[in-house]
């Protein structure tokens, strides 16, 4: 019989799972709303993710209520730690796919040709999703979890991504050149794209601190 305390573990990480595949399924969204070029998907990403923050929030105060009645120690309160420092990484990337879901509507009505790059940025979208998606599986069946593979797939992901990431970099400075008048808004595309390239980022983030709850260390020791 689960005691009061693996119950509410068990909500906390019901919690967490249920926020990660909510904004997965919202990047996801944004992909095709950027491959279909589908203002209306856009729009739908961010309402699907307005309150994220608040979801954040019940989280986190649910993890504290937890070390307040519960007092864990040693494995348990690493864990514990490890999820208040998930749901604030998980919730940063759901707020930086509303925010590139807002400025890929921007950037659709304005004069910028992004055909040039649509192949480059669906690969570099879909390598932050797959990032994004093993932390998801990981995080379903932590205790089964053979985390170090999972970790190696995440940071292979976002090294595929820093690469891609480059690559838009030297095409918009390209671009740039020839279309001095339009510099500032493919400036603004590219800070647009970095929001993808940090959610990437965020998943190894994540990753680190699910290897730290299960394995123990320094939090930063698997950087």
């Amino acid at each position: 019989m689960l005691t009061k305390y693996d119950i509410k573990i068990n909500e906390i990480r019901e919690s967490i799972s249920t926020l990660l595949e909510n904004i997965t399924d919202a990047n996801q969204l944004s992909l095709v709303a950027f491959e279909l070029c589908d203002l209306k998907k856009f729009k739908e990403v961010q309402e699907r993710l307005n309150n994220i923050g608040t979801k954040g929030d019940i989280i986190d105060n649910e993890i504290i209520k937890t070390f307040a009645l519960f007092g864990p120690e040693a494995k348990e309160l690493r864990s514990l730690v490890a999820y208040l420092k998930m749901t604030n990484e998980i919730v940063r990337i759901g707020e930086g796919v509303k925010k590139y879901a807002h400025r890929m509507l921007e950037h659709s009505r304005s004069d910028v040709n992004l055909k040039p790059l649509n192949s480059i940025i669906i690969q570099l979208h879909k390598s932050t999703i797959n990032a994004q998606k093993y932390i998801l599986e990981c995080f379903k069946k932590l205790d089964d979890c053979q985390i170090d593979d999972y970790y190696r797939k995440v940071v292979v992901e976002e090294s595929i991504n820093d690469d891609l990431f480059s690559v838009l970099e030297k095409d918009i400075l390209t671009i740039i050149i020839d279309e001095r008048e339009l510099a500032i808004e493919y400036v603004r595309v590219l800070g647009s794209l970095r929001k993808l390239e940090r959610s990437c980022d965020r998943s190894v983030n994540i990753a680190n601190l699910m290897m730290y709850a299960k394995q123990g260390g320094e939090i930063h020791h698997y950087k």
